[in-house]
C-alpha cells in the first residue's frame, strides 16, 4: 500500500552545458581542460494530478569516470548518447513511490540491463562503457527526482528521508546486510543523517599534479583572471585549513617529494590537514605503506597531518581484492571510485577499508544508501568533488552537511573554473567562494534541494532531449 505522498514521473528534459578550465586538471594519465555539465529536468505527478519540476546535475568527467587510452572524445560522445536514451526511460517510469524507492529500481532493474544493450548497439567491438560512467550519466536524473519530489510538497528534500514520507524501510534496501550484524529494519535515512544540519563547512582544496606550488614554476603564460596562481596565495586568500594533495601512484620518488614540499607550504601558512589521493593507480599496499613509513620517520608533522589516504588502488574492487589492512593500520582508508553501491561498501570494509568518500554524482540515492551501511557498520565518511560547477555544488555540499563527514568537504570549481558558476553565485554567494576555509549554506532555502532557480539567471540552451512519460 502506497503513500498519499508517492510520486511518479511524467517527463524529463536534458541539456548539455560546456566549460572550460582556466587550468589544467590532471586525473591519473589523462588531462582534463574542458567538461560538459549534463543537467536534467523531471517532472513528476502525483495521484491527484499534482505536478512538479526537479532539477539535477552532474560534470560529464571522462578522465575520472572512464580512464583509458580509448580517445577522448569518443568516450565523451558515448556519454552524451546515453543520458539521452536515459531521459526517455526516467521520463517513463510506471511505479509510483519515494525517490529512493523510484531510484533503487532504476539501478537496481533498469541501468544495468541498459547498459548492456547500449553497449551492444553502440560500443559493439570498441571498449564497454563502465559501470561508474553510467551511474554518473544516471546521477543528474535520479538528482532531479529527488528535488522534485520536495518542490512538489514544499518541504527540503532532507526533510523527506523517513517513514512520514517513506513505504519501505531501509532493511529492504540493505537485505543481505543484516547478515553482517547490522539490522535495518524499522530504519530509515533520516536515522543515521545529522539531526541539524551545518551552514558552515570546512572546505578542502585540490591541489592537483599540474597545480604549480612556487615562483620559479611560473612561465609567464598564465591566466591573468584575479584568481591564485600558487598553492600559497590560495591558502592565504581563502584562509585554506586542508589540502588534498593529487600524487601519481607510479612515481614514489614524485609523491613523496610532492607530499613533503606541499605540506611544507601548508605549515608555513597555517594548514592544517592533508589527504593523500593516489589516483588509483597503486598495485602493492606495500608502496603506500613505504611512503607513509618514511613520512613519519623523516617528516613527522607533515605525516601527522594527513587526516585519510584516498583510494591509492584500482578501481574494481571486485577484480582486485587486496586486503589493505596494513595501510589502514597506518591511516585511515576511503574508497572513493570503487564505492558504487554499498555492497562494495560491504566488500571494501571486509579488506579493511575504514571509510567511505560520497558522490552525488554516482546518484543521490546511492549515496545516502551507501552512507548508511557505512555509518551502521562505524564506517567514517567524506564527501569528495567531481570538481562541481553551477546547479551541480548545491546537492554535493548538503550531502556532507547532512551525512557528517571526517571533516568538511571537498569543493574545488572555484579553482578550474570559477566564471562558470557566477550565475548561480550571486543568488548563493557562500557557496562559490571559500573564506576562511569555509564554505556556506545559508542561502540554501525553501522546497527541495532549495536551488531557488527563479532567481538564479541563466539562459539554458536548447535541450538535447525532451520526453514525456
Amino acid at each position: 500500500m502506497g503513500k498519499a505522498t508517492d510520486i511518479g514521473t511524467v517527463g524529463a528534459a536534458l541539456y548539455f552545458l560546456p566549460v572550460q578550465t582556466r587550468v589544467a586538471l590532471k586525473f591519473g594519465a589523462e588531462t582534463l581542460t574542458q567538461v560538459t555539465c549534463a543537467r536534467a529536468c523531471v517532472k513528476v505527478s502525483d495521484e491527484q494530478g499534482r505536478t512538479a519540476e526537479g532539477w539535477g546535475e552532474t560534470p560529464l568527467s571522462v578522465q575520472w569516470v572512464w580512464p583509458s587510452a580509448t580517445a577522448y572524445e569518443e568516450r565523451h560522445a558515448a556519454l552524451k548518447a546515453f543520458c539521452i536514451e536515459l531521459a526517455d526511460l526516467w521520463a517513463s517510469i510506471r511505479t509510483r513511490g519515494h525517490p529512493i524507492e523510484l531510484g533503487h529500481g532504476f539501478l537496481e532493474t533498469v541501468l544495468p540491463g541498459w547498459l548492456q544493450g547500449f553497449n551492444q548497439r553502440h560500443r559493439r567491438g570498441r571498449e564497454p562503457m563502465p559501470w561508474l560512467a553510467a551511474l554518473v550519466c544516471c546521477s543528474p536524473f535520479d538528482l532531479a527526482v529527488h528535488d522534485a519530489y520536495g518542490q512538489l510538497h514544499g518541504c527540503p528534500t532532507y526533510e523527506t528521508y523517513h517513514a512520514g514520507f517513506m513505504n519501505r524501510d531501509l532493511g529492504c534496501y540493505l537485505r543481505s546486510a543484516q547478515q553482517s550484524g547490522g539490522s535495518f529494519q524499522g530504519k530509515y535515512p533520516a536515522d543515521f543523517l545529522t539531526a541539524r544540519r551545518s551552514d558552515s563547512l570546512v572546505a578542502w582544496h585540490l591541489v592537483g599534479g599540474l597545480d604549480l606550488l612556487e615562483a620559479s614554476e611560473l612561465t609567464g603564460k598564465e591566466p591573468d583572471d584575479g584568481c591564485p596562481m600558487l598553492l600559497e596565495g590560495w591558502i592565504r586568500r581563502d584562509g585554506l585549513q586542508c589540502l588534498k594533495v593529487k600524487l601519481r601512484g607510479n612515481d614514489a620518488e614524485w609523491d613523496w617529494s610532492r607530499l613533503v614540499k606541499v605540506g611544507s607550504i601548508g605549515i608555513e601558512n597555517g594548514v592544517c590537514w592533508l589527504s593523500a589521493d593516489f589516483n588509483c593507480t597503486v598495485t602493492d599496499a606495500q608502496y603506500v605503506n613505504a611512503i607513509l613509513d618514511r613520512l613519519r620517520d623523516e617528516q613527522p608533522r607533515i605525516y601527522g597531518m594527513i587526516l585519510y589516504v584516498e583510494q591509492p588502488f584500482p578501481y574494481d574492487l571486485e577484480r582486485h581484492r587486496m586486503d589493505v589492512r596494513s595501510v589502514s593500520g597506518r591511516k585511515p582508508l576511503f574508497l572513493d571510485e570503487s564505492a558504487h553501491d554499498w555492497r562494495l561498501v560491504q566488500l571494501g570494509r571486509e579488506l579493511g577499508w575504514s571509510g567511505v568518500a560520497l558522490k552525488t554524482c554516482k546518484t543521490q540515492t546511492g549515496a545516502l544508501l551507501s552512507a548508511c551501511w557505512a555509518r551502521a557498520h562505524g564506517m567514517s565518511l567524506m564527501v569528495q568533488d567531481l570538481t562541481n560547477p553551477m546547479l551541480a555544488q548545491i546537492p554535493h555540499v548538503l550531502l556532507a552537511a547532512h551525512t557528517g563527514t571526517i571533516m568538511g568537504v571537498e569543493t574545488n570549481a572555484m579553482q578550474f573554473y570559477p566564471d562558470a558558476s557566477r550565475p548561480e553565485a550571486a543568488v548563493h554567494p557562500g557557496l562559490y567562494q571559500r573564506r576562511q576555509g569555509k564554505v556556506q549554506l545559508a542561502s540554501l532555502r525553501g522546497p527541495g534541494f532549495g536551488y531557488r532557480l527563479p532567481e538564479i539567471r541563466r539562459e539554458l540552451p536548447q535541450p538535447a532531449v525532451e520526453c514525456s512519460g
